[in-house]
């Protein structure tokens, strides 16, 4: 399945950092956080990515372009320019790098990736979160109960999107970011239809908002409930606690 990763937005919470880097170019034990997440995907076999760009879309670029010289040693001949790696990367990635516009939507950033999408069910998620869950067992859920789209529930502090979730796991409201009343929230970590497109305008749709709120309301929304970890670098105070987790030997993802 190929995965879609929001990596555009401006991530002005989180401003020490992003005045200079895009934030999923934020490091987190020494590597970029977006890479964290691509390597949760790979570790289930999804290889194929596509990364939404806009602000600050030429680190993303450059960081990829020359990810093998930047995590390997190497020499170069300074009279030719040829420069030769000593270890090549082991990682079986396709990487497909599309600027989907500056000041674009969660939404909009979506539908802008439609026509590399086609007819396939897909697998998205944000540039800012990493997480133990099995990525397997979301797909299945997901095929187990044919509706357009699931997303993980987690359980964080109360600043994300929460949904309302009946015995059947319906998600019967959606709502972006108020406070909690049943501790569930919007973990990212969908697997959407393509059909989903269809309720994204244009690139002024937020993903959080209309798209999936019509899509709860038509009952085509469920949730995988993850009681599992999950840790979003939305401040500072994120980052410094997700540094925090690795340097006490508790890296779970």
């Amino acid at each position: 399945m190929k995965v879609i990763i929001l990596s555009g937005g401006f991530g002005t919470r989180i401003s020490e950092y992003t005045s200079i880097i895009p934030k999923p170019m934020i490091r987190i034990d020494g590597k970029p956080i977006i890479e964290h997440i691509m390597e949760i995907y790979s570790k289930y076999g999804h290889n194929d990515f596509y990364l939404a760009l806009g602000y600050k879309s030429e680190v993303i670029k450059e960081y990829f372009y020359n990810y093998g010289i930047l995590n390997s040693n190497f020499k170069i001949n300074l009279e030719n320019g040829k420069v030769t790696p000593y270890q090549k990367t082991q990682k079986a990635w396709e990487i497909n790098l599309i600027n989907t516009g500056i000041n674009t939507m969660t939404g909009g950033r979506l539908k802008r990736l439609e026509k590399y999408i086609g007819n396939e069910t897909f697998l998205l998620t944000y540039g800012d979160a990493v997480t133990d869950l099995n990525i397997e067992e979301v797909i299945k859920f997901h095929k187990s109960h044919g509706k357009m789209v699931t997303v993980t529930g987690v359980r964080p502090p109360a600043r994300f999107g929460e949904l309302t979730i009946n015995d059947q796991n319906e998600v019967l409201e959606f709502k972006e970011k108020p406070n909690i009343r049943e501790g569930w929230i919007n973990g990212g970590f969908f697997v959407m239809e393509p059909e989903f497109l269809n309720y994204i305008e244009d690139d002024f749709s937020i993903l959080e908002k209309e798209p999936l709120e019509k899509v709860a309301k038509n009952n085509q929304l469920l949730a995988f409930l993850h009681d599992g970890f999950w840790h979003c670098i939305d401040t500072k105070r994120d980052k410094d606690n997700l540094e925090e987790i690795i340097r006490a030997n508790k890296k779970i993802w």
